[in-house]
């Protein structure tokens, strides 16, 4: 027995199947839904049905009504837990340097701007603030470019995008990128025009832009809300979080407090005494110090529970996100989380899900021999030929979270380059070991470490194995000592200039060899230089140009308009009449 709504992530765990299984069997119905949507009611009576269930969907108010017996197996599936209101939970979205933190910090009245590498944010922050009757749960999302995913994942979990415009700078490309995610996860849109008090501050024209892209602002009798403050100096703050508890109590947001927790995973490391932990938003029941998790392929033992102000508490209630301690390792970041009986049974699940890949693994790896059992074709030659071409760069990715492993893997794959090949052996989250090492030694790969330690002792051991190690902890700059690192594993460019032409006019016997007497016709000799003869326009000899004088002085360079007397390394036959050009060579940079 089941009540509606009956959302996608739910309905899975009813029916005893993983949400992706429910999905695509959705999806051999014609049907494209994500996680949390809802299913109509035939459809969901339909899909039991095919798994050997038997689904009563019950209404607020009807009595029980005895289901259809017939010969199938028939599974019990639980009534849920009635929903309560619960907080709302609220994405920081915009472009970078648009005062999304520091509009944090002012809501707040804390610094997490000041603990951000090159004053960027590089990892989704969770807080929550509020009385009790009013909380409110903000995520704090990255706004450079790189880390796309991260913001889409924030706006993926959200009730409520507040999306920062700052009004001297108006919409730029990542705000753009960022309405489209709040769109997409269908989050009521609250536009914080940030920055009025700065010069050149136009409010207006951030609303004409908002008028542009089919958001109009109240004001101009549109719907989305618009409200213009100043994270700095604190202006316009009270009414922002006005407006979000207004848009709130519109949305009547619930979620069932007892039960089972499940939620999503917001960002997962690993740190140093306390081994992987992972910042998760409960979305459903109560998460305690205790439970038994599992996410993906990995466990939990939940052994503490931390809030965002780093205190301890005993449990987290639906939009409360709270740092978990205790996990097998760091979990992926996005992915879901759910409360089993006890550990056993999230090991059993895990394992399950094990053996269930890896069938997929096989039975892909027979489609693929399948496919591709015929002889090889005239592509399949040419391909084979260009992969010899190219350099290969083979890296081991480290970085501080899984959001920023995916962040920097994701550009990482964007360098534009067709002549080196960046192969990525092993990317996870943690400091740098000497593990790591060992194994960049023995596949002649570099360390990239984004936003992390090493380990004590690795700086020696990798200096005795020869391996690089590229730091850096602004996502920007880690990229360019990459982009660096992979040019100088090319040819550098020799360039050739022509400096200038003289003209033989005589040859004069000087000991045992000759010098030729010239007449700089052309830009200028200089000695030591790169020169070549010509005799009837074909080159008779190249060498350097070893004498240089004028008159009986030696030169170091002589310009077009003078004479000078010449003899180059190697050569004495001169001739009235020949050509002697003189060049430079700059090595260059290879690029990409």
């Amino acid at each position: 027995m089941a009540k509606p709504p009956l959302i996608v992530r739910d309905f899975a765990t009813l029916l005893g199947l993983k949400p992706f299984q429910l999905l695509s069997d959705l999806m051999d119905r014609g049907i494209f839904a994500s996680m949390n949507q809802t299913i109509e009611e035939e459809v969901a009576v339909q899909v039991a049905a095919s798994h050997g269930f038997a689904l009563e969907v019950r209404h607020r108010g009807e009595g029980e009504t005895a289901a259809g017996a017939g010969s199938r197996k028939k599974k019990e599936v639980l009534e849920e837990v009635p929903p309560e209101p619960r907080s709302p939970v609220v994405c920081i979205l915009g472009h970078v340097d648009h005062g999304k933190t520091t509009l944090l910090d002012t809501i707040r009245k804390a610094k997490v701007a000041a603990g951000e590498h090159g004053g960027m944010t590089q990892h989704i922050g969770a807080y929550r603030i509020g009385e009790e009757s009013q909380k409110i749960s903000f995520l704090d999302t990255p706004g450079h470019a790189a880390f796309a995913g991260i913001r889409e994942r924030g706006a993926g979990t959200t009730d409520i995008a507040v999306l920062v415009v700052a009004a001297d700078d108006g919409f730029m490309p990542q705000t753009d990128e960022a309405l489209r995610f709040a769109q997409k996860a269908q989050n009521a849109v609250i536009v914080a025009i940030n920055k009025i008090d700065a010069p050149g501050a136009n409010p207006d024209r951030v609303r004409q832009q908002m008028q542009e892209r089919g958001i109009p602002p109240e004001e101009w009798g549109g719907e989305t809300i618009a409200v213009p403050l100043s994270a700095l100096k604190g202006e316009g703050i009270d009414q922002l979080l006005e407006m979000i508890r207004l848009q709130a109590e519109i949305m009547e947001l619930k979620a069932p407090f007892k039960g089972k927790s499940s939620g999503v995973i917001l960002e997962s490391t690993i740190e140093q005494g306390r081994g992987p932990t992972a910042t998760v938003l409960v979305q459903k029941g109560t998460l305690k110090v205790g439970d038994a998790l599992v996410c993906d392929t990995c466990t939990c033992k939940a052994r503490a529970l931390y809030n965002d102000n780093g205190q301890s508490v005993k449990q987290a209630v639906p939009s409360e996100p709270v740092r978990v301690i205790g996990w097998s390792d760091a979990p992926p970041s996005g992915a879901t989380f759910h409360t089993v009986k006890n550990e056993r049974a999230a090991r059993q699940e895990v394992e399950e899900l094990l053996e269930e890949r890896e069938r997929e693994q096989e039975a892909a790896r027979e489609a693929a021999s399948a496919a591709g059992g015929g002889a090889p074709t005239v592509e399949d030659l040419f391909s084979a030929i260009e992969s010899t071409r190219k350099q290969s760069y083979p890296v081991i990715l480290k970085a501080d979270t899984n959001g920023s492993l995916e962040a920097v893997e994701h550009t990482l794959g964007e360098i534009p380059t067709d002549r080196i090949d960046l192969q990525i052996l092993s990317r996870q989250v943690g400091p740098v070991t000497k593990r790591d090492i060992d194994l960049a030694a023995t596949s002649g790969a570099t360390v990239l470490a984004f936003n992390v330690k090493l380990e004590n002792g690795v700086q020696g051991h990798a200096k005795h194995h020869g391996v690089s190690i590229l730091q850096q902890s602004i996502i920007y700059e880690f990229l360019d000592l990459v982009r660096d690192a992979m040019a100088d594993l090319l040819e550098p460019e020799v360039r050739e200039q022509k400096l200038g032409v003289a003209e033989v006019r005589a040859v004069f016997p000087v000991g045992r060899t000759f010098v030729a007497g010239c007449m700089v016709t052309e830009g200028r000799l200089r000695r030591d230089a790169k020169a070549r003869l010509f005799r009837s326009g074909e080159l008779l000899h190249e060498s350097r140009l070893a004498t240089l004088k004028r008159f009986k002085d030696d030169a170091t360079e002589v310009r077009a308009g003078y004479e000078c007397g010449v003899s180059l390394a190697g050569f004495k036959d001169y001739r009235e009449g020949d050509q002697i050009e003189c060049v430079e060579t700059e090595t260059l940079r290879p690029s990409l």
